[in-house]
């Protein structure tokens, strides 16, 4: 695993088109979602300039337009943006755009763009009408449901590869049968379970209760044993997605780009840059401040890992890594967990554990290594490396932003 002073590779950039979103989820903890400030063409271009004149970039570099709604930019925005940083990128890097949308606004001229670009989509749904409306409301507090699902379907008949995004609250957590034929009914095929958790100014109830890690485990075990019974489901992230990290050769090194300076790069609207857990992009903190470490317009990324808002990060974050790698059993697959999580929950980046970890990592892991030492006679290692490199191109096929 990378250290501070190693020389960064940068894996993913996310990129905030826009803070707004044309939603209002009850979960959502962004504070600026209802500013309408669009991202300049000249910050696109002066993210990549800065990007690929580093030299830190890896071989395949996936690129995500997130935060706010991306679709409430025009599609026209997106297709200048691409075409400056095709002509920026060096002939070595191949770069994959992603988006995750609420769907409302998918059209055919959206799929159009995603088709000539092959961005990969993921939707923002939360199941059954009843579970969806629970959160996920307009801004006058009307249904999204309907409108969410007119955009699955219109992907789907446009022949638009697409996975889907689900928060888990209250009472979806126990309905893994529902969610399930759900899916099966629309022809979801490539599944994404996300845990109402509490960030920023939301504060989940989820998080409060004490049996949430069982309540997770067998949503999570019967979904998985139903979704193979049907046989409709091709991918489950919080399983499929593990896989890779669980029966990984021994030869291949873990990363987990979210403690890494500059594994991940994250750029506002307005060209401020994070790095490590996205969600820091447009929070406070009264140690951190608002966790920018320059600006794009500005300083070079070399000037940004030399400034003492990256320094101080990078030094608590490192502790906390080391401090999992000492106490947890599960660092060998988790890699030291997720920043933004340790901080909101533990109140440092200088920590260890947390419920997160214990829903994200600890849960999928002890289901896997269970349902695979009950297999009769077992498997070899080849199969079990054969099955995890299908789960991780099957990712990468969908557009998952996934770390290997």
């Amino acid at each position: 695993m990378k250290s501070s002073l190693d020389t960064p590779t940068i894996g993913i950039v996310v990129l905030q088109p826009t803070p707004f979103c044309n939603i209002n989820c009850s979960y959502c903890y962004l504070p600026q979602r209802s500013d309408k400030t669009v991202m300049a063409e000249a910050t696109v271009q002066a993210t990549f300039e800065k990007v690929f004149a580093s030299g830190w970039t890896s071989g395949d570099l996936s690129v995500i337009w997130h935060a706010g709604e991306p679709l409430v930019v025009s599609p026209r925005f997106y297709e200048r943006a691409f075409q400056t940083i095709d002509k920026l990128r060096p002939t070595a890097v191949h770069v994959r755009h992603s988006m995750q949308t609420n769907g409302m606004l998918i059209s055919r001229e959206w799929c159009e763009l995603f088709k000539s670009w092959r961005v990969g989509v993921g939707v923002s749904i939360d199941g059954p009408k009843q579970f969806n409306d629970a959160h996920r409301v307009t801004r006058t507090g009307k249904s999204t449901f309907e409108q969410a699902l007119a955009g699955i379907r219109l992907l789907r008949e446009e022949g638009v590869p697409f996975h889907v995004i689900s928060v888990l609250s209250q009472r979806s957590m126990d309905a893994a049968d529902e969610m399930l034929a759900f899916y099966e009914s629309e022809g979801i095929e490539d599944i994404c379970f996300n845990v109402e958790e509490s960030e920023g100014a939301h504060v989940s109830e989820l998080f409060s209760s004490d049996d949430l890690q069982a309540r997770f485990g067998r949503f999570l075990g019967v979904f998985w044993r139903l979704a193979r019974d049907g046989r409709r489901i091709r991918f489950i992230r919080e399983v499929d997605g593990m896989l890779p990290r669980v029966f990984r050769p021994e030869t291949e090194s873990l990363r987990n780009v979210q403690v890494e300076p500059f594994g991940m790069l994250n750029v506002d609207c307005k060209g401020n840059v994070s790095t490590f857990s996205p969600e820091l992009l447009g929070l406070r903190n009264a140690q951190y401040q608002d966790f920018i470490i320059g600006n794009v317009h500005a300083s070079s990324l070399e000037e940004m890992r030399a400034s003492d808002a990256l320094r101080s990060m990078a030094r608590d974050i490192a502790s906390g890594v080391e401090a999992c790698r000492q106490s947890c059993e599960y660092f060998s697959v988790c890699g030291g967990g997720a920043p933004v999580n340790k901080l909101f929950e533990n109140g440092s980046f200088a920590s260890g554990r947390t419920s997160f970890c214990d829903l994200t990592q600890k849960v999928p892991i002890d289901l896997i290594l269970d349902a695979f030492g009950r297999l009769e006679g077992g498997l070899e290692q080849a199969n079990l490396s054969e099955l995890a490199q299908q789960a991780l191109d099957r990712a990468r096929g969908v557009g998952m932003a996934m770390d290997s």
